[in-house]
């Protein structure tokens, strides 16, 4: 039995390999991939991009972009650049192998237009530490804390640039206080319930560089309906919709 298995998405559009029991996305990916919404020709930062999904998700969506997915397991990195060649979105996304604690904006040719990260939810020490490691980096805080995330943003983003991420909400207040430390005003946040009488599990947040105060709360997104199906809006979210004019 191979170690990888190979999904389908927007009709076939985009193929991912990704590790039969290692790390694999969750829909907090497509979530995220979908509200980042990038630009005309926004140069992109995909940090801790994992498999690549959210990469090849906004390069499918938009041929103007040119994206940058930093990866620091070299195991998932491979994996990344496999998925960028067999989609051929290697003329739109690069591949960095690295930490990105020691990023600089010389290695993505100056300052980006937009940072995406679904970083660690979870402190490192805190709860149960999953086994298998790249599940235990993915979910934990071991390669990159939520303050490492934040300040390679400041560091990257140029002024009036945008971050977008998605988090644990239990952790909102850490998130919005560290954005605000690193100079990177929250703009809009979105709570996301897994259906209509839970609690929220994650947000979904925006933050500008050198942004003025100023905080929209959107209605909240509704994962699944009362029968347990996505709901119509997160089934959009998984469709073809190319942003090109």
């Amino acid at each position: 039995m191979s170690s990888y298995t190979t999904d389908s998405f927007f009709d076939g559009k985009i193929r991912v390999m990704q590790n039969r029991r290692g790390y694999r996305f969750s829909i907090d990916a497509v979530l995220l991939a979908y509200h980042a919404a990038p630009r005309t020709r926004d140069k992109v930062l995909d940090l801790g991009t994992g498999c690549g999904i959210i990469s090849l998700i906004m390069a499918c969506r938009r041929s103007d972009l040119r994206i940058y997915a930093v990866e620091v397991q070299t195991e998932l990195a491979d994996l990344t650049a496999a998925n960028v060649h067999q989609n051929q979105l290697q003329d739109r996304i690069d591949v960095l192998r690295m930490d990105m604690k020691i990023l600089t904006p010389q290695m993505t040719s100056g300052p980006c237009d937009l940072i995406v990260s679904n970083p660690p939810y979870h402190r490192s020490g805190s709860g149960r530490i999953n086994p298998d490691a790249q599940r235990a980096i993915a979910r934990h805080e071991i390669k990159a804390s939520l303050v490492d995330v934040l300040q390679t943003t400041r560091r990257m983003l140029r002024t009036a640039g945008r971050f977008v991420t998605i988090f644990t909400a239990e952790r909102t207040a850490d998130i919005l206080s560290q954005m605000r430390n690193e100079q990177i005003e929250p703009k809009s946040l979105r709570m996301v319930h897994s259906n209509r009488v839970a609690d929220a599990r994650l947000i979904l947040i925006e933050g500008v560089k050198g942004g003025r105060p100023g905080l929209k709360v959107a209605p909240p997104l509704i994962v699944y309906d009362d029968k347990g199906d996505y709901t119509a809006e997160v089934q959009q979210m998984f469709e073809h919709n190319t942003l090109n004019d």
